[in-house]
């Protein structure tokens, strides 16, 4: 007879849960992971419809327009996350903002995320300097 259940290898909490050895996996804070999830949107390597089951309200629409019009979509070098930092301005909200270089430009990036019912983050908004806001 197979099972398909897991075994602990030694007495509960001695050893590393996951692959043999392997430190625990940390997750990168949610405004650093939607900075890059926006800009690879905002650069074209990733479609619009990616995030469309992380934007909520008119987040989606912003970056359908902001998308095709954007400077980061350029054949130049790949554009680069060089900082990003927020600000909670109320429980389950965080207000974004990220500098990206484009060779020799550095950009401005903008973006609210909140946080749902069912823990998850979600875009709200976002900007980019020098585009007109949707």
């Amino acid at each position: 007879m197979t099972t398909n259940t897991l075994r602990p290898r030694g007495p509960a909490g001695t050893g590393p849960r996951g692959r043999a050895g392997a430190a625990p996996r940390r997750m990168a804070p949610p405004h650093l992971v939607f900075a890059e999830k926006l800009l690879a949107v905002l650069s074209g390597e990733r479609p619009v419809h990616w995030m469309l089951g992380h934007t909520i309200g008119e987040a989606y629409e912003q970056l359908v327009q902001l998308a095709p019009e954007t400077p980061l979509r350029s054949s130049g070098p790949r554009p680069v996350l060089r900082a990003c930092r927020f600000h909670p301005p109320a429980d389950g909200a965080l207000e974004a903002w990220a500098t990206v270089a484009t060779g020799d430009r550095v950009r401005a990036m903008a973006f609210r995320l909140e946080r749902g019912s069912d823990r998850r983050w979600r875009c709200a908004a976002v900007e980019l300097d020098g585009l007109p806001s949707a």
